[in-house]
């Protein structure tokens, strides 16, 4: 079964109008997945030959940070679609957060 299909069997059982709104999602949380697999394949640091003890991050491992970051935001909205379909406890740091708004 390839990622996308085992998504769309994770959430099949979510509203179907935040399903409208988590289609997109999916798509993108399986295109940084391929994104984060090809950046770890790429070197991650840069050892200066005169001066080892010199190095530097490269471009991967800077975009490799920022695709992992935005994957993590993805999971965490997804995961808390789950918990609110599962009917698990409302997260309390998010209830604390609505509180503070209003």
């Amino acid at each position: 079964m390839d990622r996308r299909k085992q998504l769309d069997e994770i959430f099949k059982d979510i509203d179907p109008k935040q399903k409208q709104l988590v289609e997109p999602l999916l798509d993108e949380i399986v295109s940084l997945e391929k994104d984060l697999e090809y950046f770890r394949s790429l070197p991650q640091i840069m050892v200066y030959k005169e001066n080892p003890a010199i190095q530097k991050k490269t471009e991967a491992a800077k975009l490799r940070k920022e695709a992992s970051q935005s994957y993590m935001n993805a999971i965490r909205i997804l995961c808390s679609l789950l918990n609110k379909v599962d009917g698990a406890e409302e997260d309390p740091v998010a209830k604390f957060l609505e509180g503070l708004n209003g």
